[in-house]
């Protein structure tokens, strides 16, 4: 089953579109009025779609992602990224994406790389 992507506020909301046009189901926090919600927020509304979040902000949610494992609550995996041009996103995630599978993702950790 394909992933379902959640692209928290700090990633470049032209790419929700982009990833949209190509047959991906994406949202973005700012198309949900979701900007300025903390990382828990956003973690927890993704879950409630079934949604796997992608962020820049790789600190913040491997911690979080250790947060939830240790205290047993599920969500539908976390990707992490350092930020990098518009295009080089776009390519590390539609090939993420076209080797992932959603029940894969679950409970997972991705950091995607070059």
């Amino acid at each position: 089953m394909k992933i379902r992507l959640f692209l928290d506020e700090d990633v470049h909301a032209a790419l929700a579109h982009a990833l949209r046009r190509r047959g991906y189901d994406v949202i973005h926090a700012q198309e949900l009025e979701l900007k300025g919600r903390s990382d828990q927020e956003q973690l927890a509304l993704a879950v409630s779609q079934e949604r796997c979040l992608f962020s820049f902000n790789v600190r913040d949610f491997v911690l979080l992602h250790n947060r939830w494992v240790r205290t047993q609550r599920d969500h539908w995996g976390i990707v992490v990224a350092k930020q990098v041009s518009f295009r080089e996103t776009m390519q590390r995630l539609l090939r993420f994406l076209q080797h992932s599978d959603k029940e894969d993702m679950r409970n997972s950790l991705e950091f995607l790389l070059g």
